[in-house]
């Protein structure tokens, strides 16, 4: 076993500034895409303009990474183009059409049970039955879904929203599915083209009207605030989505993919302190508990399975080389 040195303990530490940061770049997406709708533009276009320009910001990082190997990029092109189409464009598009029709804090933790999801998928399609701490968590998980979405108190709750919300954590558990695929493929490349693809296939989507495709130069009026249209959208592309997959990427280089896991959890802890900040959305307290439950039963399921290679995961580079990036999840 490695013994972890001076230098090992730095790694780690410098590996969970990454990941916090990252998880809360990833956080305030959300409440600044609502911001935005609410002042003309239709989530399609958000989620356009998002990924575009953090595809554009990647974009040279990528080609740097991939040091004129553009082999890797043929021989996995339906993976780059399968990965934009669902992890990136259909995953955002439904968050963000989510965002629009119920509290921030409450689409993102219908999201952030996509492990649970991915759990039962291992099980139907391959046979990988879980543990019983796995069961257990997605036990817990449930249970905090049906307190998050305030179901027993008969509080309304818009169902075309958490059918969106639904729709982005199928999104989400195929991000992870599909990111364990590449073999070779640097993160980076993965990230740049699936989210240059997503955004594209986005507008000629919007051009022949299959989804609404509208932006507006109005101001976005936030809780305490308001701010010219185009501090959101950059805010929203480098912040919460290029810097995000950067700092992602740094983190999970020096913690490896399960630890910058569990730490990516804190992003619906950053995505409600945001919401209560920006849209002033402060949650209720059996959402509270709900939230908590999912977190637990996520961590339980994380937890119950023996190893990343059980899942269908194997261990990639990326995990173990310092020069191999991988990506860490975002909604």
């Amino acid at each position: 076993m490695e013994t972890l040195t001076h230098d090992g303990a730095a790694r780690i530490r410098t590996g969970l500034f990454f990941a916090l940061a990252s998880a809360t770049s990833f956080g305030m997406s959300g409440p600044l895409a609502r911001g935005l709708m609410d002042a003309g533009w239709s989530a399609a276009a958000v989620v356009a303009a998002r990924v575009l320009l953090a595809g554009v910001v990647l974009l040279p990082l990528a080609i740097h990474q991939l040091k004129g190997n553009w082999q890797l990029v043929r021989a996995n092109a339906s993976l780059i183009a399968v990965y934009g189409l669902i992890a990136v464009a259909g995953t955002q598009l439904a968050y963000f059409n989510a965002v629009a029709r119920m509290e921030v804090g409450t689409a993102l933790l219908i999201e952030f049970a996509a492990p649970i999801a991915i759990v039962g998928w291992l099980w139907a399609r391959h046979r990988q039955r879980p543990g019983a701490a796995t069961i257990a968590g997605a036990a817990l998980g449930i249970t905090g879904l049906i307190l998050v979405l305030d179901v027993l108190s008969g509080v309304s709750t818009d169902p075309v929203g958490i059918v969106w919300a639904l729709g982005s954590m199928v999104g989400a558990a195929a991000y992870f599915l599909l990111s364990a695929e590449g073999g070779d493929l640097p993160g980076t490349v993965l990230a740049a083209g699936g989210l240059l693809i997503g955004g594209l296939t986005l507008l000629l989507a919007g051009a022949v009207g299959i989804v609404p495709l509208h932006a507006a130069t109005n101001p976005a009026v936030f809780a305490d605030f308001t701010t010219p249209w185009w501090i959101p959208i950059l805010l929203i592309g480098i912040v919460t989505a290029a810097i995000a997959y950067v700092t992602g990427i740094a983190a999970t280089r020096r913690l490896g993919s399960r630890l910058a896991s569990f730490v990516a959890l804190t992003e619906v802890l950053a995505a409600l302190i945001f919401a209560w900040i920006l849209l002033a959305e402060a949650p209720r307290p059996i959402q509270l508990l709900g939230g908590a439950l999912i977190l637990i039963g996520v961590v339980t399921v994380r937890l119950g399975e023996p190893s990343t290679a059980a899942l269908g995961d194997p261990e990639t580079p990326a995990d173990t080389l310092d020069d191999a990036p991988a990506l860490t999840p975002e909604p």
